[in-house]
């Protein structure tokens, strides 16, 4: 897009345009999780005044199931892009293009579905306990998480800081929605009692 705006020769404002773009990009992503927040919060309080008797969906489940369905869009908008580049008329690893493409695309799309999961559960979470900084923390991850696509022929330093992000957030994530090192322990060596009473209920 950036080159259909400018001259293909122009690479340095070609650069800057992508730059913005992925600025944009993510502001307007985190605005609409503040917003779908929202409209869950107004929906889960609606739903108690019609019906106080029903339990209403935790926050914490719907962050899960919020941030799964930003990660999957968001991971089938970006590889879909890549695929489509694979059709040609060009062939990535000729001319000096790295030959690593399209598998380091692959595993960023898949570390950017798992973080957009994370996001969104520490996300709510800050919103409910209102606390911001929490928000700040989002975006700037995103935002970090974006700019590293930007290392193109350096995917080593791209791919393992990215998964250093997903592994820092996935265990804030984890401690958010509950967990412990207690429950973790009981579930590694089978001895949660709630899980073992699931697993007989559904046999």
């Amino acid at each position: 897009m950036a080159g259909s705006i400018t001259d293909s020769k122009d690479g340095p404002v070609q650069k800057h345009l992508l730059i913005f773009g992925v600025l944009v990009s993510v502001l307007i992503q985190e605005m609409f999780r503040f917003a779908y927040y929202r409209l869950l919060k107004k929906a889960n309080e609606g739903l108690k005044v019609i019906n106080p008797d029903e339990t209403a969906p935790s926050m914490r489940l719907l962050a899960y199931v919020s941030g799964l369905g930003f990660g999957i869009m968001s991971g089938v908008f970006s590889f879909v892009n890549t695929l489509s580049n694979s059709l040609g008329p060009g062939t990535v690893g000729i001319h000096g293009d790295s030959p690593q493409f399209f598998l380091n695309s692959a595993f960023m799309t898949l570390v950017i579905m798992l973080l957009h999961m994370f996001w969104g559960i520490v996300f709510f979470d800050g919103c409910e306990k209102k606390k911001w900084y929490v928000l700040l923390v989002v975006l700037l991850t995103h935002l970090l998480v974006s700019a590293l696509t930007f290392i193109s022929p350096h995917y080593g330093i791209n791919l393992v800081s990215a998964y250093m992000i997903m592994v820092f957030m996935g265990i804030w994530a984890f401690f958010v929605a509950g967990g412990s090192y207690r429950n973790l322990k009981l579930c590694l060596l089978c001895q949660d009692e709630d899980f073992l009473l699931f697993n007989q209920r559904s046999r």
